[in-house]
């Protein structure tokens, strides 16, 4: 297991050395946060669903966290091009630790993220229920293994860096909006229930947003399941897709 822990430091040590893409990776969920949080709230609060940067908060979370970790991917892409995931294949270790220690290190990543957005939303008003934290906490690093899996995947398929972003925003833009992050989930269409149905990240926000407001529209039970659920078949697929990456 050495291997793991080698990877999860070398993705924190990335991290720590590039602040500048720290900092600017918090400022698109700012934005929507506070545009959207003090731009409809006045509307949402008039329509009688109550206090809008309450129920913000938790999707700009998700939000971050998901773009975090999908975005981790493009860091395999970069190793191959500079040589380095060569030296990581050919090592006589699995890779199964070596995709492990990945997606905990990209994890680890997306988490710090979504955790200094929380202390940001505490900043501009958002009143969490602390009892179940700790929930919300697992929530969010189950969200962060399953998309840093699934940016890891594409990656390990991929050699050219420019196509990796654009085929992110394609994927990741559909699934946050269609997530139930930035409405409720109340009075909307069959089809577009649909859709949010067969979401992971629905249940991953809406778990988010149970823990910390104590304000569920989907049990919560039924949230961890899928998301546990969901996070487990992306890191068998990253598993297999990463085994088979050539460098």
């Amino acid at each position: 297991m050495k291997a793991v822990y080698i990877m999860w430091l070398r993705q924190l040590k990335r991290y720590w050395r590039s602040r500048g893409r720290m900092l600017g990776a918090l400022g698109q969920p700012l934005l929507f946060f506070v545009a959207l949080g003090f731009g409809l709230g006045p509307i949402y609060e008039k329509a009688g669903e109550g206090n809008y940067i309450q129920f913000l908060a938790p999707g700009i979370m998700a939000m971050t966290i998901l773009f975090t970790s999908m975005f981790n991917g493009m860091e395999v892409i970069w190793d191959r091009q500079f040589g380095f995931l060569k030296e990581t294949l050919v090592a006589p270790v699995p890779r199964f630790h070596i995709m492990l220690g990945r997606t905990l290190g990209g994890a680890t990543v997306a988490v710090v993220q979504g955790l200094i957005v929380f202390a940001i939303t505490l900043i501009f008003g958002f009143n969490p229920s602390w009892i179940y934290s700790l929930v919300a906490l697992l929530f969010m690093f189950m969200i962060a293994c399953a998309f840093t899996a699934a940016g890891i995947s594409i990656a390990s398929k991929l050699e050219d860096m420019q196509s990796f972003p654009i085929i992110m925003n394609f994927i990741v833009a559909p699934i946050f909006f269609l997530s139930g992050a930035l409405f409720p989930l109340d009075n909307i269409s069959p089809s577009l229930r649909a859709l949010i149905n067969f979401n992971p990240l629905t249940y991953g926000v809406d778990g988010i947003r149970g823990s910390l407001t104590l304000s569920s529209h989907i049990n919560i039970f039924l949230d961890f399941g899928v998301i546990f659920g969901f996070m487990l078949i992306l890191f068998l697929i990253g598993t297999y897709m990463f085994s088979k990456a050539e460098a």
